[in-house]
């Protein structure tokens, strides 16, 4: 089985920063594109910053220049740090990653994390 376990969300005041960590485990073969996402309450989950296995990444507009994403490929994980955050990045971030399991590796399959919670507000 393959596990996706975030850490690192919270409640922060406007302007501060945070760090989600997200950590892949279980029989993998090998990760392509890790990213994260968001869903704010009545609203569509979103793509806030994705990352191939190469390095290469991608940014909503939303959060261009404040949030920076980043991977370990020996321990499969991937970061989002978070600066100069605001009341409107308030939301439940999830894990995604591409992944091929050892059980099944001609194929790339999807998995997600559980989320974690992030709030900004004074």
């Amino acid at each position: 089985q393959v596990q996706l376990v975030e850490s690192g969300g919270g409640l922060v005041q406007p302007g501060g920063s945070l760090r989600l960590s997200c950590a892949a485990s279980g029989s993998i073969f090998s990760i392509n594109a890790m990213g994260w996402y968001r869903q704010a309450p009545g609203k569509e989950r979103e793509l806030v910053a994705r990352i191939t296995s190469g390095g290469s990444t991608n940014y909503a507009d939303s959060v261009k220049d404040r949030f920076t994403i980043s991977r370990d490929n020996a321990k499969n994980t991937v970061f989002l740090q978070m600066n100069s955050l605001k009341p409107e990045d308030t939301a439940a971030y999830y894990c995604n990653a591409l992944i091929r399991p050892q059980m099944r590796p001609l194929a790339f399959y999807t998995y997600w994390g559980q989320g974690t919670q992030v709030t900004v507000s004074s």
